[in-house]
C-alpha cells in the first residue's frame, strides 16, 4: 500500500458507480475514500478497545482540499492514540453531535410549562425566544454557552434595559432547566450578570390632555378612523385604571351591574374586581347597546374574539392630540395619580388597581400639577410663617401652629 499524500490522493481515477479507497502504508485504517462525484475524504478505519474483538469504527477526518494529507495524517494519530487509551473518536463525535441545545430546552418547555402561564406572559416569551434567544443561542450547545458570551449578549441591549433583563431572566430560567434536567453542567451562565438599572415611567395625562384626549377620540370615531369600540374600551381604562389586557378579555357574564362592579375570574395578581363609578357604568351601558349578543364586552374584528390591538387607535388619538411617549398602560397611571391627587389613600387605590402590596401602588403615585402645587404652597406658607410670625413656632403636619416647648 502506497503513503497517502497529495499526489497520490489526486491521481485516484473517478469511479463510476461505488466508492473506491486507498490505504496508507504506514498508519493502519488511514485512507482516502473517493466519490463518484469526485470528491476525496480523508477517514480513519479502527476497533474499540484496541482489539479484534472490538467494534470497527469509520471517523471522518475532513474532506481534501480544506484538509491536507498531512493534517489529516496527524488527525488520524492522534485518533489512534484515543483509542490505544481506551476511547473512541467516533462516539464522542456523536456524543457532542447530539448534545442538546439551548433550542431543545425551550421545545421542552414550550410544551410543558408555556402552556401554565398567563396568555400575555406566555406571549411576551414567545416574543423574546424568537426576536432575541432563539437568534443569539438558539443553535448552541448548552456546554457552549458561557457566562462572557450572554454578558456581551445583554450589554449590546442596553438601549432597551427593561427588555435586555426580561430577556436575561428567560435565559437563566432556561439554563436553570437545563440543570434541572441533568441536560447541563456548571453554574448558570446568567448568575453574576448585572442586570440594567430600570426607571419607572414617570407619564401621566394632566387634566387638560385628557380632556383633549377624549375630544379627539370623539372626533376619529364619527370620522371612522377608530372604533367605537377601540374608543369606548380607552375612555374605560381611563376612568377604572383597569390593565388594558383585563378589560379587552373580559366578558358580560362577568359584570355585576347592581354592585357595580366587573368580577375577573383571574388577571396578573389572580382573582380581582374592577370597581365602576357611575360614569364608568355610563359608558358600559354605552358598550352594552353596541355589542349586545356578543361574549365579550368588546369583540374583536374575528367573530368569537376579543378586542386585542389598541396601539393602533392609541397612536392615532395621540398623533391627532399631539402627545409623545405616551403608552396605553399610561392611563392607568393616570387614574391613579388623579386618586391619590384628590386624597384618597393607597390603601384605597390599590384596592380599586388590583395590587397586593402597598409598594406597588407607590410606583403609580405620581400625582397631577395641581394637587402638588397646592402641597408646595401649603409648605411655603408655614415656612413664610415661620419667619414673619411673633416669636418662635413649631407647626404640625396639618398646617395648625403650636407653641414651643418650655
Amino acid at each position: 500500500m502506497p503513503r497517502i499524500t497529495k499526489t497520490l490522493v489526486e491521481s485516484i481515477p473517478t469511479p463510476e458507480t461505488r466508492p473506491s479507497f486507498a490505504w496508507d502504508d504506514k498508519i493502519s485504517g488511514f485512507g482516502i475514500k473517493v466519490l463518484p462525484s469526485g470528491k476525496r475524504k480523508y477517514v480513519l478505519k479502527y476497533r474499540t478497545h484496541g482489539g479484534r474483538a472490538g467494534r470497527q469504527r469509520w471517523l471522518g477526518l475532513g474532506m481534501h482540499g480544506p484538509v491536507t494529507a498531512e493534517q489529516a495524517r496527524v488527525l488520524a494519530q492522534r485518533a489512534l492514540a484515543t483509542v490505544a487509551d481506551g476511547g473512541d473518536p467516533q462516539a464522542t463525535r456523536q456524543s457532542v453531535a447530539a448534545a442538546p441545545t439551548l433550542a431543545h430546552v425551550w421545545d421542552r418547555y414550550e410544551r410543558d410549562h408555556l402552556p401554565l402561564k398567563k396568555p400575555s406572559t406566555k406571549r411576551n416569551y414567545e416574543t423574546i425566544w424568537n426576536d432575541r434567544l432563539k437568534p443569539a443561542f438558539g443553535k448552541h450547545r448548552l456546554e457552549e454557552i458561557r457566562r462572557a458570551e450572554v454578558d456581551a449578549f445583554h450589554k449590546k441591549l442596553s438601549d432597551t434595559p427593561y427588555q435586555a433583563n426580561r430577556t436575561l431572566a428567560l435565559l437563566s430560567k432556561l439554563m436553570n432547566l437545563a440543570e434541572e434536567w441533568e441536560w447541563r453542567e456548571g453554574t448558570n451562565p446568567c448568575r453574576h450578570i448585572s442586570k440594567f438599572r430600570e426607571r419607572a415611567r414617570q407619564r401621566f395625562l394632566s387634566i387638560e390632555e385628557i380632556r383633549a384626549v377624549r375630544e379627539a377620540s370623539a372626533k376619529l370615531v364619527a370620522q371612522n378612523e377608530i372604533t367605537a369600540h377601540a374608543a369606548n374600551i380607552l375612555e374605560l381604562l381611563l376612568l377604572t385604571g383597569a390593565r388594558s389586557g383585563e378589560l379587552a378579555s373580559a366578558e358580560w357574564a362577568w359584570v355585576d351591574w347592581g354592585l357595580q362592579m366587573i368580577a375577573l375570574p383571574d388577571s396578573k395578581s389572580g382573582a380581582k374586581t374592577i370597581y365602576l363609578s357611575k360614569d364608568a357604568v355610563a359608558v358600559l351601558r354605552d358598550q352594552h347597546a353596541r355589542s349586545k349578543g356578543q361574549a365579550y364586552i368588546y369583540p374583536g374584528r374575528s367573530g368569537g374574539k376579543h378586542i386585542h390591538n389598541l396601539r393602533k387607535p392609541w397612536a392615532r388619538i395621540c398623533k391627532e392630540v399631539g402627545l409623545e411617549g405616551v403608552r396605553v398602560h399610561d392611563l392607568r397611571h393616570t387614574a391613579a395619580s388623579l386618586a391619590l391627587g384628590s386624597g384618597t389613600s393607597l390603601a384605597i387605590v390599590g384596592r380599586l388597581l388590583g395590587h397586593t402590596q402597598v409598594q406597588t401602588t407607590l410606583r403609580y403615585s405620581h400625582l397631577d400639577k395641581d394637587p402638588a402645587l397646592r402641597a408646595a404652597d401649603l409648605i411655603g406658607q408655614q415656612v413664610r410663617g415661620a419667619t414673619t410670625g411673633e416669636g418662635e413656632q413649631s407647626y404640625t403636619t396639618d398646617g395648625a401652629t403650636s407653641a414651643p416647648d418650655a
